[in-house]
């Protein structure tokens, strides 16, 4: 026999609370990256957290469906470029990025690092910070994201002096 589901939705009453406290936990926005053979995906981010000390690690949550997630998979790297508080421009394009019917490379029009340490990772320059990522785990957790962990192969703080696109969920906001 199979037990109740333990995660049954919160009752409205506590709903409310539990979303207050949980928008207080602050995320930033990042632009994902992947790479698989000539194809290249961007999306915007913002569940990510370091995981380890030694070696270095990050998690970062995904919502489900997304289409950069087979990428990720199969290249078994992922890259995130932090942005600033400012960076309209890359929020407004990573945006779209979240549906699969867009065939065009999002990279067109910015300014890419070269090299890097995981090769064909692509990353922004115009970024306050960048992460080279090496999948390490992948978990489909019951819920509405996907978690994937990664080992840091390389990175770099790019712009010292800007503050990073910071942000807290407003009472009324989905949590």
């Amino acid at each position: 026999m199979r037990a109740k589901n333990p995660h049954p939705e919160l009752a409205p009453a506590i709903r409310e609370t539990v979303g207050q406290a949980m928008g207080r936990l602050p995320s930033g926005l990042f632009v994902l990256t992947a790479a698989q053979d000539d194809k290249r995906m961007g999306i915007i981010v913002s569940f990510v957290q370091q995981a380890c000390l030694v070696p270095p690690m990050v998690m970062v949550a995904i919502a489900k469906g997304r289409p950069i997630m087979p990428l990720i998979s199969e290249s078994r790297q992922f890259g995130l470029c932090q942005l600033a508080e400012n960076d309209r421009l890359m929020v407004k394009k990573f945006a779209k990025f979240n549906d699969a019917a867009v065939t065009e490379d999002p990279f067109l029009g910015f300014e890419m690092m070269s090299g890097g340490v995981l090769g064909k990772l692509p990353i922004l320059k115009n970024t306050l910070a960048y992460l080279e990522c090496e999948l390490v785990s992948h978990m489909d957790i019951e819920g509405d994201h996907d978690l994937f962990v990664g080992a840091v192969r390389g990175g770099a703080l790019r712009q010292q002096k800007v503050r990073p696109h910071i942000r807290l969920r407003e009472s009324g906001e989905d949590y």
